[in-house]
């Protein structure tokens, strides 16, 4: 029997009767890129949707949201009408050249990447790609089923904010970074985590990427088994589904989903896996198109601004103030969702600032992992001590 393949440029036709059984929507995120000779563009190919575990095989997760990729849109015009610039893997491979018995390779615009969070997201697609290779879902499910429990993320969040009367903290554990390097030598993700619990961060996040952040899924790991009590954001560049199992094997009670790099409808599917896995999603967004796209989606209850525009990396606190303004700062109230102020935080006056914006919670790393204690870091940066007495 013939099924019809989706393809990002074009439609193809294949003679497979166990294509013919697959379900017609499939999560942009269950689709693997194969190259064609006779073609420089990428296609997409379904993911067996028979080794997701059985949480996944029951749900309908994929139903709505995958109307448009259903109708026969391409991929890739589905990402430009949402306004999404950043390309999930190079469109060309690099074209090889013969000097005698010397191979090189030039850059084109299909293999460059055109800026950081694009070279990051190349990157992590094939950082992925092999480790499901490794450890396909099937083999995830045993690590699931003894993972710690997944905790209130949300619930922690909110409970800060009553207490304190200021936004509820979440401290990130981390290194390193792209723009600024190392932040902190002597770091042992551990007594770090520790210093933000002390100091009164309701939650935290962990740095999982090791080529540009130097994390790892180990730090993550290792701080949720040496009994620190707050929940643990996964700071990850999500881009497949898998990630989210691997992230909850890891400990993980939240992970981070990227506007500017997933369409709507992988954020939507990667929402409800969420919460099939009893785990929070915070969905950042950095400008007014972000934030209409993210608002328009059902369920959505932790919204992340980012002050930082991750192409550039020019930072402007004010980004804050601009997307909370009017009716988008009107809707959020209406549905009850936690905005997250993330960047250019530093003194007591930024977090004030925030808050008056409509803020509910910060994301801080950078401003207190470098202070030599940062339990009183902590403190500096509220301009009191906001720790649980």
């Amino acid at each position: 029997m013939e099924a019809s393949v989706v393809c990002a440029h074009l439609r193809i036709r294949v003679q497979d009767p166990l294509l013919s059984t697959l379900r017609r929507r499939i999560p942009l995120s269950d689709y693997r890129c194969l190259r064609f000779k006779s073609s420089r563009r990428s296609c997409y190919t379904p993911f067996i949707r028979a080794q997701q575990p059985e949480a996944m095989k029951n749900s309908n997760v994929d139903s709505e949201e995958m109307k448009e990729l259903g109708s026969g849109n391409p991929i890739d015009d589905i990402r430009m009408k949402q306004g999404i610039t950043i390309r999930r893997r190079p469109t060309t491979g690099p074209p090889q050249h013969h000097v005698g018995p010397f191979e090189f390779r030039l850059e084109n615009e299909g293999n460059k990447p055109q800026n950081i969070l694009e070279e990051i997201v190349w990157n992590k697609d094939v950082e992925v790609s092999k480790m499901k290779e490794k450890k396909p879902l099937l083999k995830l499910k045993k690590d699931m089923d003894n993972a710690l429990p997944p905790r209130d993320f949300i619930g922690a969040l909110k409970d800060s904010y009553v207490r304190t009367g200021m936004p509820a903290l979440i401290a990130e554990v981390k290194k390193a970074s792209p723009s600024r390097g190392v932040l902190r030598e002597d770091f042992d993700p551990i007594e770090i985590a520790r210093a933000y619990e002390k100091g009164g961060a309701s939650c935290l996040s962990v740095l999982t990427d090791q080529k540009f952040f130097q994390g790892s899924f180990e730090n993550l790991e290792a701080i949720r088994s040496a009994g620190v009590k707050c929940p643990l954001l996964c700071k990850e560049f999500i881009i497949d589904a898998w990630q989210i199992y691997y992230a909850r094997t890891k400990g993980a009670d939240a992970i981070l989903l990227i506007s500017s790099v997933l369409p709507d409808a992988d954020i939507k599917y990667m929402s409800k896996i969420c919460k099939l896995l009893g785990m929070a999603a915070l969905v950042e967004v950095h400008n007014e198109r972000e934030m209409d796209r993210v608002l328009a989606i059902d369920g959505i209850q932790l919204i992340g601004i980012n002050n930082r525009n991750l192409e550039t990396f020019e930072v402007d606190i004010s980004n804050t103030r601009k997307l909370l303004e009017g009716e988008r700062g009107e809707i959020i109230f209406q549905k009850d969702i936690i905005v997250v102020g993330e960047s250019a935080l530093f003194t007591p006056a930024d977090i004030a600032y925030v808050q008056e914006s409509g803020v509910r919670a910060v994301l801080v790393g950078e401003s207190i992992v470098k202070q030599q204690n940062p339990t009183e870091a902590i403190t500096g940066l509220f301009g009191k001590d906001i720790s649980k007495i």
